[in-house]
């Protein structure tokens, strides 16, 4: 409420108090808070009020008010303390008057008097103020034994003087002879209470071991003041021995009062008789007389009485254990007794065996007899069956042991019996079966099969050998083939089943049977279970076995990869998310290996799953989730990868501790600052480096030549649409143009062609044909492959990385680069270059070398060794160009990535150069060539190739391009290159970067240097020249003539030049290599012993520029 409570309405003190101004004030007490807050400044003038109404005799809250005084005693009294003493002395007062006056049964009745008394006390003992002056009053009303009407009120003082004895130790210590005397002279019912009362008197003194008479009568009982020694020494130990004969005369007058004790009488009475009987050092044989009988007792009190006298005098019950545990089971089978005492008797039977077993282990075989018959009943309450079971779990436990004493019999009837009791003790709790999981019936069975399972490992013990030899045991053996059967037959106790294992991995002592559990479930379970719709059941138990990295995977992963197919089989239009959901939770448990095993015992199976989940699942989130899953496999290394794959909340850190993403702009200064100089340690490599370093490129379009509208020359150009296809005459000797042809060529005259001539227009008809015409489909890729890789130290140092130096792996402490962009850009025509992405970079370690070890520094590293090594910190980069024309150029790259730490590093890397060697590729056969045929494909149209670029018969021919809508036309020119380089070097060079290009060799010394060697494969070989379709150069070919004179002039040909070529010729290599988007570059080399002559025909002649260079650096280098 909001409203401001009323201030007090209390009336000064010379106002009396009406009932209704009691009756709110003691409301608002209750209530507590501002309500009882607004009350503290009138605390005194409470009290004064209250003691007032209690002394009038017609008052009639009194018993309502000496409550509200005991419940609020504390602050009441406590909060003023020099105002204790007079408050308290009044309140005693007050109680001596009440005690004196007469009870009406109206006003002032027993009740009121022992309420009285009860809260006076507990107000005394709660303010901890002493007052002789109360237990004086309590004493006068104990000091009249026999008096039948008022009984109960001196019953009630002693109790209050045992309260006060209990407080304030000894404090009666001196009185003791009256109170003995005043228990022999009490004979009615209140007789208990003095006796419990000099019993605590009796007690304290010998725990305090006070050297007083408990015979003594001499000091008064009334007036009493407190003993010197609680004075004086504040209740500490009497310096001074017992006087052990009165106090065993005392024992011994007790001892024969048990009977006039009610049952919660004894239990007290026998806590404290026990430390007197032992610090007195006496027979426990006299107790065990005295209070045995009590085992046969209804009274389950009077049971618990006995067992505790059990376990400090367990010599002088010995040979009665099976007496005891023999009335404890009849106990529980009492259907009469109530419920909590049929338990509360199973409890005390499992206790008191424990004790026995602790003792002596053969004892404990009388108990087990009993208790391996004691099965739990159908119609027994659910919590004695759980009772009963642990009782014979517990007897299965001291069966092992009496087997390991050499007690019981064979030990395979043994193990044997401990199956059968526990089978049998099941089927008391079977419905568990087919109840619900939740049902408290499931949880009675499976508290059961732990009970079971752990055995004789017991949590406080800390020896493992237990643990292992469980492991063997048939018990366990049992429970794993029965925990197998309920999954395979009862689906819906899966869960059940997985919560028990997560106890078991709960308990350091007993993961290990967690771990032997899930291990008997991945060689039993998995090749029983059914491939269906079902199998989704199971998969709570496939999470666990995921888990745990002492199984192996692949039982599991085949299992997981056999149902994706078969839920891409059975994928329709009715499964609806069926698919989705059970994809999803099958991804889940591959998160699940991927987090808790080292990726190389997953990554065959495992990317073979995730491969097909790519292809083939029908669901599209499915295969998004499978491609990222299976590109982090491939990518990221084990740890790195686990901490990206943790959830937060799993990792159990707060968010204040994750790195934050909270940084500055990417365009900040700072960033900026620290990206100029990226290069230096973030690098882009060629993987195969080019012969030559090209520092210009040539490129006819800056100087206007060729065709304006491509930019470049001889481009490529649409057909005219009123110009027909060619006709071919019958006998092929002849082509004949169409009359639209010869009208718009009016000055071209007639050509004539031979047969010869008609077969390389077809060849190279057929090739364009192959050819796609760039500007309307996609090009020929030329692909150059490059590595990225980056310095650790630096990359840290400058970005202000930290990472942990206290890992056990190096790998670990490594910095990484995640989510790179690299975006290429060039101003040679290369087209449009597609940028790469890679999902994660390792850092370079750095390698340190002592460079003064003189051994370090000679010593000889495996270079294959080493770049297996370096492997894993660089990552493969592609870049695909689409040439518009075969020439050398420069390719900036760009990189965009992040760091671990959140940061967004940007910036230019160094350009990555591209030489004519990159442009070579080998042209493509068409798809109506068979592959074995593809030799002699490729040799007819070099044949063709080379008579085009040779003679003018075909430049006014054009060549449909792929697509029908593009022509192309061959300009051919010639070139030669003497090499002064020995026949050796010619073959090793040719075969290792043009041995993809040779279409063939002739002649037989090049034919057999060549064939043995076995690099170049699948051309034409041709022994002799003879037998060559070729008709090169038009002249014969003779290999044994002698020295070849070249001479070069501006018109003849390259065949009528004459050149000094020393010692024997070898033979010829022929290559074709196809420069995209449509030329092509021809190569005839000529090898003799020291020299070799190249002649050299393409259809694109600014590309001679750079085969030059090329040769030479081919041959000569």
């Amino acid at each position: 409420m909001t409203d401001k409570p009323p201030e007090p309405t209390l009336s000064p003190p010379s106002k009396p108090v009406t009932l209704q101004d009691w009756e709110s004030v003691i409301d608002d007490f209750q209530h507590g808070g501002a309500r009882r807050h607004r009350w503290t400044s009138a605390h005194s003038i409470l009290i004064d009020q209250a003691l007032s109404c209690l002394n009038k005799r017609e008052f009639p809250l009194k018993l309502q008010l000496i409550v509200f005084l005991e419940e609020f005693s504390d602050p009441l009294f406590t909060s003023d303390p020099d105002s204790l003493p007079k408050n308290l002395h009044r309140l005693i007062e007050t109680l001596r008057a009440l005690i004196q006056t007469p009870a009406d049964g109206v006003h002032v009745t027993l009740a009121l008097k022992e309420q009285t008394m009860l809260s006076v006390t507990a107000i005394v003992i709660a303010a901890d103020y002493m007052l002789d002056g109360l237990v004086e009053l309590l004493l006068t009303v104990v000091n009249r034994p026999n008096h039948g009407v008022d009984r109960q009120a001196r019953a009630l003082a002693c109790e209050c003087l045992r309260e006060l004895e209990k407080s304030y130790p000894c404090l009666l210590s001196d009185i003791g002879g009256h109170l003995w005397s005043l228990c022999q002279s009490e004979r009615t019912h209140a007789a208990q209470s003095y006796i419990l009362l000099f019993t605590t008197v009796v007690h304290n003194i010998v725990a305090k071991r006070l050297g007083v008479s408990i015979l003594n009568t001499t000091v008064p009982l009334v007036p009493f003041s407190a003993p010197q020694v609680l004075v004086n020494g504040s209740g500490k130990e009497g310096s001074g021995g017992l006087n052990y004969k009165e106090l065993r005369r005392a024992m011994s007058f007790l001892l024969e009062w048990p009977q006039v004790l009610t049952p919660c009488g004894m239990v007290e009475f026998l806590d404290l008789i026990m430390p007197v009987a032992m610090a007195l050092e006496l027979q426990a044989s006299m107790l065990k007389v005295q209070f045995f009988g009590m085992i046969y007792s209804s009274d389950p009190l009077l049971c618990h009485v006995v067992l505790t006298m059990y376990r400090p005098f367990l010599d002088a019950f010995d040979g009665q254990e099976g007496q005891i545990a023999s009335r404890l089971m009849l106990l529980s089978r009492e259907t009469q007794q109530h419920l909590v005492f049929r338990l509360l008797g199973l409890h005390w039977l499992l206790g008191f065996g424990e004790l026995v077993l602790r003792r002596e282990v053969r004892k404990v075989k009388g108990i087990v007899d009993m208790g391996l018959r004691f099965y739990p009943s159908v119609f027994d309450p659910l919590a004695l069956k759980a009772l009963k079971l642990d009782l014979l779990e517990f007897c299965s436990v001291c069966v092992d042991m009496l087997k390991l004493e050499g007690v019981s019999g064979e030990g395979k009837g043994n193990d044997k019996l401990v199956v059968k009791v526990f089978k049998d003790g099941l089927v008391s709790v079977s419905a568990f079966k087919w109840l619900p999981p939740h049902s408290t019936e499931t949880a009675v069975a499976f508290r059961t099969l732990h009970r079971f399972l752990i055995g004789a490992s017991s949590h406080l013990d800390d020896d493992p050998s237990t643990t292992r030899s469980l492991m063997d045991s048939t018990t366990f053996t049992s429970i794993q083939g029965m925990l197998v059967d309920l999954m395979l037959e009862y689906r819906r106790l899966v869960p059940v089943i997985v919560a028990l294992t997560d106890r078991l991995f709960g308990c350091q002592k007993h993961r290990w049977l967690g771990e032997r559990l899930l291990q008997s479930f991945d060689q039993h379970l998995l090749p029983k279970v059914k491939l269906d719709y079902t199998l989704v059941s199971f998969f709570p138990v496939f999470d666990k076995i995921a888990e745990s990295d002492t199984i192996p995977p692949q039982g599991l992963l085949e299992l997981l990869t056999k149902f994706m197919a078969f839920l891409a089989v059975k994928h329709g239009p009715y499964t609806g998310l069926r698919s989705w959901s059970q994809g999803s939770r099958v991804l889940g448990i591959c998160r699940t290996f991927l987090m808790h095993h080292h990726t190389s015992r997953l990554f065959l199976r495992l990317s073979r799953l995730f491969a097909f989940t790519c292809l083939y699942f029908p669901d599209l989130e499915v295969r998004d989730n499978a491609r990222i899953y299976l590109r982090l496999l491939i990518c990221v290394p084990g740890k790195k990868l686990r901490d990206m794959l943790n959830l937060g909340e799993e990792l159990g850190i707060s968010p204040s501790a994750l790195p934050s993403f909270n940084i500055r702009s990417p365009l900040s200064a700072d960033n900026l600052k620290k990206s100029k100089g990226i290069s230096s340690y973030i690098h882009l490599e060629r993987v195969i480096p080019l012969l030559v370093q090209q520092s210009w490129s040539l490129s006819l379009s800056s100087f206007g030549f060729g065709n304006h509208e491509t930019g470049y020359p001889e481009g490529i150009r649409d057909s005219e649409p009123m110009i027909e296809e060619s006709e071919i005459d019958s006998s092929g000797n002849i082509q004949v143009t169409p009359q639209t042809e010869r009208i718009d060529r009016s000055h071209e005259p007639l050509r004539v062609m031979d047969a010869k001539i008609s077969e390389i227009l077809v060849t190279l008809r057929r090739h364009f044909s192959c050819i796609p015409d760039y500007r309307h489909m996609p090009g020929f890729k030329v692909r150059i492959s490059c590595s990225l890789r980056f310095e650790s130290e630096t990359l840290s140092r400058i970005w202000g990385l930290d990472y942990p130096t206290d890992v056990l792996d190096e790998l670990d402490a490594l910095p990484a680069l995640y989510a790179t962009v690299l975006n290429f850009s060039s101003s040679a025509p290369y087209g449009s270059i597609a940028s790469f992405h890679i999902p994660f970079l390792l850092g370079e370690p750095t390698r340190k070398i002592d460079i003064s070890d003189q051994a370090a520094a000679l010593a000889i590293v495996s270079v294959e060794n080493g770049s297996r090594e370096d492997e894993s910190f660089r990552a493969p980069v592609m870049i695909e160009l689409e040439p518009r024309e075969p020439t050398p150029g420069l390719i900036d790259v760009s990189i965009e990535t992040n760091a671990e730490s959140g940061h967004i590093i940007r910036g230019q890397l160094h350009s990555i150069t591209i030489g004519i060697e990159d442009m070579f590729l080998r042209a493509v056969i068409p798809p109506d060539v068979p592959e074995v045929a593809s030799r002699g494909y490729y040799l007819d149209l070099f044949n063709a190739l080379w008579e085009a670029c040779g003679n003018s018969y075909t430049g006014r021919e054009t060549f449909p391009l792929k697509g029908g809508k593009g022509v192309a036309a061959i300009a051919g020119t010639r070139s030669v290159k003497l090499l002064e380089v020995p026949a050796s070097s010619v073959i090793q060079a040719t075969e290792r970067h043009l041995a993809p290009f040779v279409v063939s060799v002739t002649g037989e010394p090049l034919v057999n240097a060549v064939k043995d060697r076995g690099i170049i494969r699948d051309i034409i070989w041709r022994d002799d020249a003879s037998d060559s379709s070729l008709d090169i150069a038009g002249s014969s070919t003779d290999f044994d003539r002698g020295p070849l004179h070249l001479t070069y002039t501006d018109d003849i040909d390259e065949r009528d030049s004459t050149v000094n070529i020393r010692k024997k010729n070898m033979g010829c290599f022929h290559i074709l290599i196809f420069l995209p988007p449509r030329f092509h570059l021809l190569f005839e080399m000529e090898v003799c012993d020291y020299s070799t002559l190249v002649r050299i025909r393409t259809d694109h002649w600014p590309c001679l520029a750079y085969t030059d260079d090329y040769l030479e650096a081919l041959f000569l280098a």
